[in-house]
């Protein structure tokens, strides 16, 4: 019986031509599953899982923010780290248009444009964490340090508590 071989995301070939190390894990999703559901699915530590979170300035400008599941956006220190007046979530109908990715896959890593990426500066007091693979059902575990070479990121302090 041939092997099937797992097909690899924009994300994916990006690490693997960077030569930079990560691990994937995959699970079955028919819709989309928040964060927390999909920690839970793969028995990860919620604390190593992080979201991938995109906005817009009023001038139309993106920028994309990498923060815990379980921490909201605080928008002003997201705007202050983007040196933007204010922005605001972009709408899920212009995540595919704007980023090249779905709701539940969108990653920092290979997106349709180079936009500024921020990691929340929590990160740092972890040794990998675990984003978005770059589709629906596939997360990878990297360094944080790795995630901002790949995504030519900076670190922030960008989120408040739930």
């Amino acid at each position: 019986m041939a092997k099937t071989k797992e097909a690899k995301t924009n994300a994916m070939r990006i690490l693997d031509r960077m030569k930079i190390s990560y691990q994937t894990y995959s699970y079955e999703c028919d819709a989309f599953t928040d964060a927390q559901q999909t920690a839970a699915l793969l028995n990860l530590p919620h604390e190593l899982m992080y979201k991938t979170l995109v906005t817009v300035s009023p001038q139309g400008s993106y920028f994309v923010f990498v923060i815990p599941i379980d921490r909201e956006l605080d928008l002003k220190k997201a705007a202050h780290a983007a040196a933007q007046k204010s922005l605001s979530m972009i709408h899920v109908k212009d995540l595919l248009p704007v980023t090249g990715y779905l709701r539940g896959g969108c990653t920092a890593i290979g997106l349709k444009k180079p936009y500024p990426v921020f990691l929340d500066e929590s990160a740092l007091s972890y040794p990998e964490i675990v984003v978005s693979g770059g589709k629906v059902g596939l997360q990878i575990r990297l360094t944080p340090e790795d995630l901002l070479k790949a995504s030519q990121g900076s670190v922030a302090p960008v989120t408040h508590t739930v």
